[in-house]
């Protein structure tokens, strides 16, 4: 019975663990796509810095990336399409994920 229930706990924190390194990678996916899109609006610095936070910030308005996605393609111009966006965010998903496994061990 203990055998069972070790495994259920395990279960748990693994899903819990999960779960936690999904939310770490979308924020830090979301500065660091703020951070590009401030570049690409002539932003460096401390207003790069504070617009990466808004990034950040419009990630809590619904579930999903449309919120993110909303907010990048209403402050960059028509230069950038909605296509460059989606794919900026697949790519900087990645090398967030990459970044927090590297910092693990």
């Amino acid at each position: 019975m203990a055998s069972m229930k070790d495994r259920e706990n395990a279960f748990e924190n693994k899903f819990a663990h999960d779960a936690e390194m999904q939310f770490k990678a979308e924020a830090r996916r979301n500065k660091l796509l703020g951070l590009w899109a401030a570049g690409l609006m002539g932003k460096s610095g401390e207003d790069a810095d504070a617009y990466a936070k808004e990034v950040i910030k419009a990630d809590f308005e619904e579930a999903g990336d449309e919120d993110v996605f909303r907010k990048v393609r209403a402050d960059l111009s028509d230069d950038t399409s909605d296509a460059e966006i989606r794919a900026k965010m697949a790519e900087l998903t990645a090398t967030a994920k990459a970044q927090l496994l590297d910092e693990q061990g």
